[in-house]
């Protein structure tokens, strides 16, 4: 059976809780797990003292209730499924390696920074710091995938050098700073300084935009692996018009103050 939790008590202050998360809660029984530690601010307590436990963790965890002052749920998560029924907190995810996490809400700054494999799946919007370095790191994400139905925020996918991150809105400024490489895919409007500072990489918007000077328009055509990519989110639920799969897109190269062998590419509507 699998474990569901219930937020009974919404925490004044952010509450971390990185307890939850399937590799630390499988096997474990309800009450065992209502009395593991989490830190309400500065405060240690129980699990118990804010969530109804449910079963026992078969490797699916449900969670429910406003958990927008929640954090770093399915941190170092490895294997298994966490379903979140509502919004979460900051630093979802945070190291993960392996499983799947769903969010049907919203969710904080920094979704799954640092993760090397997995899915984090945020049917509304995102944060900053999405699938990036933490600050003072040099790379960020190094495998797995990131998929936001709605908007994010700035420094979608820093330093990532690795995997697949998807906002199917609009991002913020700096789209891709410091990008090693992997594959960034906005279906809305990016914002400014989209690439600063790339050194491979590719990112792919449907709107155009404002490019910086270090870098340059190199052709225009249509690259066959941006149908392969489309198709596969479309899959995944995220609206992809026709003419996108088999349209043009402008290739831009850059950053040229870095190995300048990054891409942007911007459909041609």
């Amino acid at each position: 059976m699998s474990l569901k939790l219930s937020l009974h008590t919404k925490p004044d202050v952010p509450l971390e809780a990185a307890v939850i998360c399937t590799d630390k809660l499988n096997g474990a029984n309800e009450t065992a797990i209502a009395a593991l530690t989490v830190f309400h601010g500065n405060d240690q307590t129980a699990l118990g003292e804010f969530f109804t436990v449910k079963g026992q963790c078969d490797g699916e965890i449900h969670i429910e209730g406003d958990l927008a002052n929640v954090k770093h749920l399915g941190s170092e998560m490895t294997s298994g499924k966490m379903i979140i029924e509502g919004d979460v907190g900051q630093h979802l995810g945070a190291g993960m390696s392996g499983g799947e996490i769903i969010v049907e809400g919203n969710a904080g700054n920094w979704v799954a920074p640092e993760m090397t494999g997995g899915r984090v799946i945020i049917k509304g919007n995102a944060g900053h710091m999405v699938g990036s370095a933490y600050r003072g790191d040099a790379v960020g994400i190094l495998g797995g995938e990131i998929i936001i139905h709605g908007n994010v925020g700035n420094e979608l996918g820093s330093a990532m050098r690795n995997g697949l991150v998807v906002a199917g809105g609009n991002s913020g400024d700096f789209t891709g700073v410091n990008m090693h490489a992997g594959t960034i895919i906005v279906l809305g409007e990016m914002g400014i300084r989209s690439g600063a500072g790339m050194k491979r990489g590719t990112i792919l918007s449907m709107h155009n935009a404002d490019m910086l000077p270090t870098f340059s328009h190199a052709c225009t055509y249509h690259p066959y692996f941006v149908r392969l990519y489309l198709a596969y989110i479309k899959e995944q639920g995220l609206t992809i018009d026709d003419a996108q799969l088999v349209g043009n897109y402008q290739r831009w190269v850059g950053d040229a103050i870095e190995l300048n062998r990054g891409e942007i590419l911007l459909y041609v509507n």
